[in-house]
């Protein structure tokens, strides 16, 4: 309902009583009407202190409740064909993905329960706050990142990690392919976990898939669908996760035992300020006592307000971890690797 239009409606239904009170009445009667309405006027254009203040508070917790999505498993089906099934592969860094333009045109009905393909696409846009937080989309800082990490050599074996507002899931990918012990990927959005990261998992899992170490010089996958054999091992260390992190981290820790990771990775996740607490909590208590994370952003957001800056200002005020910048990208909009742990870690 829209309740500006209602209220017009009623204005205009009073507007004519009033004019028509006014004929009827005496100038005394009518000089006092005037009065009144001037008085009801300016209450309306200048509320007590308290019910603005109480306004605001509404309003913020409506936008609080808006931004809070519960925290959902996703089971791995048993066939995996199913998973593949109407996707078409692409290759970027060795890796394959489900391509976007395909899933945007058969994904509907049960396969968007939450809509937000269609409303990403009626809108074109890729974030639209509360709703849809831009896990369809690869942003640069993936590609960022996982440069970062075979520049340094960042080992995996035998580690826990977890992708962290993981869309694509590339960099769990990489980490899988590294020898991780455990691979766990989340997202906001339930429709991501489905159609875009489980399916590029068990793409890069299959026995045509490849291990880091050659995914370079072996020859880009077909674009055709395939079948999925031989990755059941790989997937048993993989689970996937959706909803706002608050909620997901509780259900984490609820788990026997309480799940940490030794690291966790995340990228252009630290776009809106709204948001940095939340993460920071996560991360604080889904991170090991000496283990890393590893972050890649922009400098700044334009038009969001977020950025490495503004979010390593509040780590600093908050007096939980300790960061670095350990790379700077300055092509295009400046970008940064950040590492974050614990002050008191080796």
């Amino acid at each position: 309902m829209d309740f500006r239009f209602d209220f017009a409606v009623d204005e205009n239904e009073n507007s004519e009583a009033d004019a028509h009170f006014l004929l009827l009445c005496s100038p005394e009667q009518k000089q006092e009407s005037r009065e009144k309405s001037r008085g009801s006027a300016d209450l309306a254009a200048k509320p007590s202190p308290k019910l603005a203040a109480a306004k605001h508070q509404d309003e913020a917790a409506l936008k609080k409740n808006l931004c809070v999505k519960a925290a959902k498993e996703h089971s791995i089906p048993q066939d995996l064909n199913k998973v593949l099934e109407n996707k078409v592969l692409e290759t970027v860094l060795g890796l394959s993905h489900v391509k976007l333009s395909v899933v945007e045109r058969t994904c509907s009905g049960d396969a968007d329960s939450e809509g937000i393909v269609s409303k990403s696409v009626s809108s074109h846009s890729d974030l639209i706050p509360g709703v849809y937080e831009g896990g369809l989309k690869i942003w640069e800082c993936t590609y960022d990142l996982m440069d970062y990490l075979s520049e340094a050599e960042i080992e995996f074996t035998n580690k826990t990690v977890l992708d962290l507002g993981c869309g694509a899931g590339l960099l769990g990918i990489v980490a899988l392919q590294g020898e991780a012990a455990r691979v766990h990927f989340q997202d906001y959005n339930s429709t991501v976990i489905d159609e875009i990261t489980l399916p590029n998992v068990v793409a890069n899992c299959i026995s045509e898939g490849r291990s880091g170490k050659d995914r370079k010089a072996s020859k880009p996958p077909s674009k055709r669908p395939r079948k999925a054999e031989g990755s059941p091992d790989v997937l048993s260390r993989c689970r996937f996760f959706s909803g706002e992190w608050s909620q997901v981290s509780q259900l984490l820790s609820n788990s026997k035992p309480c799940l940490k990771y030794d690291i966790i990775l995340t990228s252009e996740t630290i776009y809106n300020p709204d948001y940095y607490s939340a993460l920071h909590d996560t991360l604080a208590q889904l991170l090991d006592g000496n283990g890393r994370v590893y972050l890649a952003s922009k400098v700044h957001y334009f038009g969001v307000g977020g950025g490495v800056y503004l979010f390593e200002k509040f780590i600093e005020d908050k007096n939980v971890f300790k960061t670095s910048l350990v790379k700077t990208i300055d092509q295009g909009l400046q970008r940064c690797i950040m590492e974050i742990a614990f002050k008191n870690s080796c």
